[in-house]
């Protein structure tokens, strides 16, 4: 590869790799693994897309880059669709698929979903559920998920159901990653580092430097883990 390809190749993946960001920023999901079928797909096209004009030398990165931005209107066109229009939400989404229901498994949704009942019982393992007499209703979602209601004897009882005054849940922030002192998260608690290094102190750790990881929680305080 000589010096134009170089650059031509280093031209071409800088600006697909910036035409993705833009189109996952536009095309945000909240977790991978709730896309569905449809949005799996789309993301093959888009890195397709790309890979021609990685290792395609007569497609120009400005035809890859009208094809991403025409394929992302597309999309953010069906998740206006979807958004505005309930009925069009089955169509383009599907609906979730009850496998179990009031304890029985539905043989004709499994069916119906290409699911054996070896593939439905991983599927529950995946949830540490090893029996069906555990379960009341399991529903496979739109993203292949299942989600699973247990009947009330396998379910874990609640405070409420123990008549256990509920505690104040608080979040626990870091303070030290790696022997460096997380600053916008120590004054976010009211704290200096003159407090944070007498409390690391009373774990006979002299400096900040020696702690691999430290955080903080209203209800419990620090916790400091040393280099080793």
């Amino acid at each position: 590869m000589n010096l134009s390809e170089t650059l031509q190749l280093t031209i071409d993946l800088v600006f697909g790799f910036i035409g993705l960001f833009i189109v996952m920023k536009i095309i945000r999901r909240t977790q991978i693994n709730a896309i569905t079928p449809f949005d799996f797909i789309s993301a093959i096209v888009l890195g397709e897309l790309l890979g021609n004009a990685v290792y395609d030398s007569e497609v120009k990165i400005w035809s890859i880059l009208y094809s991403l931005a025409l394929w992302t209107a597309l999309m953010a066109i069906v998740e206006k669709i979807t958004t505005k229009f309930k009925g069009s939400r089955k169509l383009l989404e599907g609906d979730p698929a009850i496998l179990v229901r009031d304890g029985e498994i539905d043989y004709n949704a499994l069916k119906k979903e290409k699911l054996d009942i070896n593939e439905l019982l991983s599927l529950l393992r995946q949830k540490d559920l090893f029996s069906i007499r555990e379960i009341e209703y399991a529903l496979l979602e739109q993203s292949g998920n299942i989600s699973v209601l247990k009947k009330p004897k396998y379910d874990t009882p609640t405070q409420g159901d123990l008549d256990i005054s509920p505690k104040k849940a608080y979040l626990s922030v870091t303070l030290i990653l790696d022997g460096e002192v997380v600053e916008e998260n120590l004054e976010a608690i009211g704290f200096n580092k003159g407090w944070l290094l007498s409390q690391i102190n009373s774990f006979d750790i002299q400096k900040i430097e020696d702690v691999f990881y430290a955080d903080w929680k209203e209800d419990e305080g620090i916790h400091v883990m040393p280099r080793k």
